[in-house]
């Protein structure tokens, strides 16, 4: 399961405990991810939305060679660490550990992933950057629509372990600005007498409400996502108060929020946010770091770790919208970006241009197929910045990397268990992992970001 689970010694196994058997048993540690980690007569037993220190009654529902699951049953006593929650709704598993603490795991799992899944050694594990808002920081969300019991509409989030309930409510990661745009569409969805999407059935209406907010400037993007249908588009754009205010028809069954036929209803194809001294339109789809603040802060750390000169060529790779490439152009010689989205490098042609950057150049591509092409038309890069999914990077793509032969690479992480294996196959390759450091994006949870610095040795 976790990667970072504890060493289980396979020459002499614990007994391992039935699935449906209920056990009592006291959490150790937190695996990365979140889950609480105990052991039963030696093996080892993953336990959702428990804490170090708590004594638990648990069922176990899964059951594998060398670790098992288990579902919370009751906290039978509660860690000393333990925090009364203040949000109800989901997706803040962490806001019952005192923010500190939340910050010393953190920066704890990025050097364990380094060392027990990377086997690396000898780099600095620099402090973690708190984060500036431990509440209220996000600017994106997305919500679900559903029916109560009462068969009235919802706007809210999925049922903990359910696909197709949806549970009303606002989330409080998010502004008061955001909590009133969701309350307008809500009330004006139900006015409209607006139903909401089956996800059993695959009929309905309303699906998702994604909200956008610039916090520097203000501005706010509403996006309504629905299946195919009729909309009075005149009385919604009359009804809601947006910068940008959107309308997205899916064809396909499923709930998504990407793709789709998407018309603008009032307002701008996009809000301005501003970011490192730069202003970067975002549109309805495009990836935008959703904590501006430490967006800020994680791309210092990753201009520090490049440590330009003015005369370098940067390759940007997973470039999105440009933010980061444009942020360290006006200390690099050139920057090339490289992202598959072409709507994304149409918003980062239109930010270097929105910013007279001219050293700038960005291309739509699939990084492991395109990055052997950039190197034969611009060169090869002296620094090398790349912002990968959670998945990490595919072995094609460090292959690329390791041909493109950059003296520096700066790593952008969001998932340090994928970081590690690819910090690895580089060192081997023949680079050093100098250092990392953790950068808190996403208090109230256990998602980690991190920048880490490898350098060509030789």
């Amino acid at each position: 399961m976790d990667s970072l689970a504890p060493h289980v010694d396979t020459t002499a196994r614990p007994p391992r405990p039935e699935r449906g058997q209920k056990l009592e048993v006291t959490i150790d540690r937190l695996a990365y991810g979140g889950n609480g980690i105990a052991r039963h007569n030696g093996y080892v037993i993953f336990v959702a939305g428990t804490l170090p220190g708590d004594t638990v009654r648990v069922e176990v529902i899964k059951r594998k060679r060398s670790y098992g699951e288990a579902k919370l049953l009751e906290v039978v006593t509660p860690s000393p660490d333990r925090i009364e929650p203040r949000a109800s709704h989901p997706g803040v598993s962490w806001q019952v550990l005192p923010y500190e603490q939340q910050l010393a795991i953190k920066a704890e799992q990025v050097t364990e992933a380094l060392t027990r899944i990377g086997h690396l050694e000898g780099f600095v594990s620099e402090p973690i950057i708190a984060a500036e808002a431990q509440w209220g920081y996000r600017n994106k969300l997305e919500y679900s629509f559903g029916t109560a019991p009462d068969g009235s509409l919802v706007c809210g989030f999925h049922a903990a372990g359910s696909w197709e309930d949806i549970v009303d409510g606002v989330s409080l990661l998010g502004s008061d600005r955001l909590a009133r745009a969701r309350e307008e569409v809500l009330a004006f969805c139900r006015r409209q007498g607006l139903g909401a999407y089956d996800r059993r059935s695959q009929t309905g209406f309303l699906r998702n409400l994604v909200l956008r907010e610039a916090r520097r400037t203000g501005e706010v993007q509403i996006r309504l996502v629905t299946s195919r249908g009729e909309l009075d588009t005149e009385a919604f754009a009359s009804a809601i108060e947006a910068t940008s205010l959107v309308w997205t028809q899916m064809d396909q069954v499923g709930e998504t929020t990407t793709g789709g036929y998407s018309e603008l209803v009032a307002g701008r194809e996009s809000i301005t946010e501003e970011l490192s001294g730069l202003e970067f339109a975002i549109s309805p789809e495009a990836f935008f770091q959703t904590n501006t603040e430490q967006a800020e802060k994680l791309y210092a750390v990753a201009a520090e770790y490049a440590d330009l000169q003015g005369w370098e060529r940067v390759y940007d790779l997973f470039c999105g919208i440009g933010t980061i490439g444009l942020s360290l152009a006006r200390k690099a010689g050139e920057v090339w970006g490289l992202e598959i989205i072409e709507p994304a490098i149409a918003d980062a042609i239109n930010n270097a241009r929105r910013n007279e950057i001219e050293n700038a150049s960005f291309f739509a591509g699939d990084v492991r197929l395109a990055l052997r092409e950039l190197v034969e038309t611009a060169g090869k890069p002296d620094v090398l910045v790349v912002d990968p999914p959670r998945a990490g990077l595919s072995q094609k793509v460090v292959r690329r990397i390791i041909e493109a032969s950059p003296k520096r690479i700066v790593y952008v992480s969001c998932n340090p268990t994928t970081l590690a294996p690819n910090a690895a196959q580089l060192v081997e390759a023949g680079w050093t992992l100098k250092k990392v450091r953790p950068v808190d994006m996403f208090p109230q949870t256990p998602h980690i970001e991190c920048v880490a610095l490898l350098e060509r040795t030789g």
